[in-house]
Formats: C-alpha cells, sequence, structure tokens
C-alpha cells in the first residue's frame, strides 16, 4: 500500500506552514515533507510534528539566495564554500527533525559554463553523500524540468542516472518526481522498474497542470502506485502538487488510501 507524504510547501496552504502539521495528520497523512525549515528554529518544527503524529520524511538543503533566483548551489562554480556552510544546516535540521533523506539541489548554471560545472557537481555531491553518510543520512538528487526551473542543472532522469554510476556513492539515491520526468522523458513506469533500487524517494503531481494525480491529467496515477507496490517500493510517495481548490476538496484522488480523523 502506497504511503503518502503531504507536501507543506504546496498542501494546507489555507494555515499558517506550523499549522499544516496539524493539519495534515487530521486529513489522514502519516508523513510530510516540505522545501525548506529554515525560517523556523529546528526544535519548533520538530515539535509541531510529533504534536501532530507526523514522521517528517525529506526537505531541501538551503537553496542559496533564493530571492536572486539560486535554486541550489551544488553544481554552481565558486560557491564550494557556501555550499557545504549550508549543507552543515541541512544535517542540523535532519538530526532535529528526524528526517533521513535530504535534497542537494544542484542549482541554475548558465549553458557556457555547463562544463566546469559537472566537475564542481560531480565533487560537491560526493561530498555530500560522504557528509551525510557519517550524519546517518540519505542524500537525495532530482532531475527537474527547465520548464519548471529554466537552467536547471540537471533535469532529466536518465542524467540522474549517469551521476548515480558514475559517483559510485552508496549513500546517493534519487528523488523521482513524476511530475518533471514526464515533462522531461517520460516513459515513467519503464524507468521506476529499470532504477528501483536507487530511487529513495518519489514525489507526484497531475501533468500538465501540476495538480492533484487524479484521472484528469495524462498519467494512470492507479497504474503507476499499483506497479510501485508490487516492485516492493518501500519509500514514501510526496503528494507535491498545486491544489486546484482547497486542499481537503482535492484529496478525494486519495481516498482509497487515507483516512481522515474522526472519519
Amino acid at each position: 500500500m502506497p504511503r503518502f507524504a503531504a507536501n507543506l510547501s504546496v498542501l494546507f496552504t489555507e494555515q499558517p506552514f506550523l499549522d499544516r502539521f496539524s493539519a495534515a495528520a487530521q486529513a489522514g497523512f502519516k508523513g510530510c515533507e516540505f522545501a525548506f525549515p529554515y525560517l523556523y528554529p529546528a526544535e519548533e518544527v520538530a515539535d509541531k510534528a510529533v504534536a501532530a503524529g507526523m514522521k517528517i520524511v525529506a526537505f531541501n538543503a538551503p537553496p542559496g539566495d533564493w530571492a536572486a533566483g539560486e535554486r541550489g548551489l551544488a553544481a554552481v562554480p565558486g560557491r564550494q564554500d557556501d555550499f557545504r556552510s549550508d549543507l552543515e544546516l541541512a544535517a542540523h535540521y535532519a538530526r532535529h527533525l528526524e528526517c533521513s533523506c535530504v535534497h542537494v539541489m544542484a542549482g541554475v548554471v548558465p549553458e557556457e559554463d555547463w562544463e566546469e560545472a559537472l566537475d564542481v557537481y560531480m565533487a560537491n555531491i560526493d561530498y555530500a553523500a560522504s557528509q551525510l553518510e557519517a550524519e546517518g543520512l540519505r542524500c537525495l538528487i532530482e532531475p527537474i524540468s527547465r520548464q519548471a526551473v529554466p537552467g536547471y542543472f540537471l533535469s532529466r532522469p536518465d542524467d540522474a542516472a549517469v551521476v548515480l554510476e558514475q559517483t559510485g556513492h552508496r549513500n546517493l539515491y534519487m528523488l523521482y518526481d513524476v511530475y518533471h520526468a514526464q515533462m522531461t522523458q517520460g516513459a515513467l513506469t519503464d524507468f521506476i522498474e529499470s532504477n528501483m533500487s536507487r530511487i529513495a524517494h518519489i514525489q507526484v503531481a497531475g501533468v500538465p497542470g501540476r495538480n492533484e494525480p487524479d484521472m484528469l491529467g495524462e498519467i494512470n496515477f492507479r497504474y503507476m502506485f499499483d506497479l510501485l507496490d508490487g516492485a516492493g517500493y518501500d519509500g514514501w510517495i510526496g503528494c507535491e502538487y498545486k491544489p486546484r481548490g482547497t486542499t481537503l476538496d482535492g484529496l478525494r484522488w486519495a481516498s482509497d488510501w487515507l483516512r481522515p480523523q474522526g472519519g
């Protein structure tokens, strides 16, 4: 049976962030994820999750200067010191939040710099995988479509698979986002079946609108969830989508799996 995690950066936004843990729990979620927790003390976020009975399953390392358009630093030449400092902060939060998976974002790089960026990326990712392993944490990389983030360095699942192979680090895994994968490459089930052992986390959203993972888009999600069950996938499936209306109204797609409190 699939284990769904509410992405609290995009779901239950009708409420302040720290109130979304209990809202997700009341809707039937047992796990949650989010983009960044760094606006709040780690202890405060952890307390909210524990009080709601929620398991935090994944979040991103700091992205750099978000307002300036940065979306991670792993592949950005000249920012290696900042990358390592940010990784320490992510590990600090992961320890307090008892979260075992940290996504390390590649970043936005001009195309003319990609050759240098590849060397920087491979070195930074190897470093991150080693440092996080020492903390008992998994290092995740995620291909993100350039339709969503123009200029993002790692955009195709096949490229992420090559990074995993060439790095060869036992603590490096893929975060496979179904929305981004369909937008860039397709052949979702073929890729999942071929790379299951290196996929530690999955995220879902409908295509093309990035809304609920229901029957109104081009992906057959029930088939995919059954496939994952049949293949023995034991990770979480993060619900990182934009509800068409309210979060609760949009959860009809999950009625076979979520049991709301009091329902």
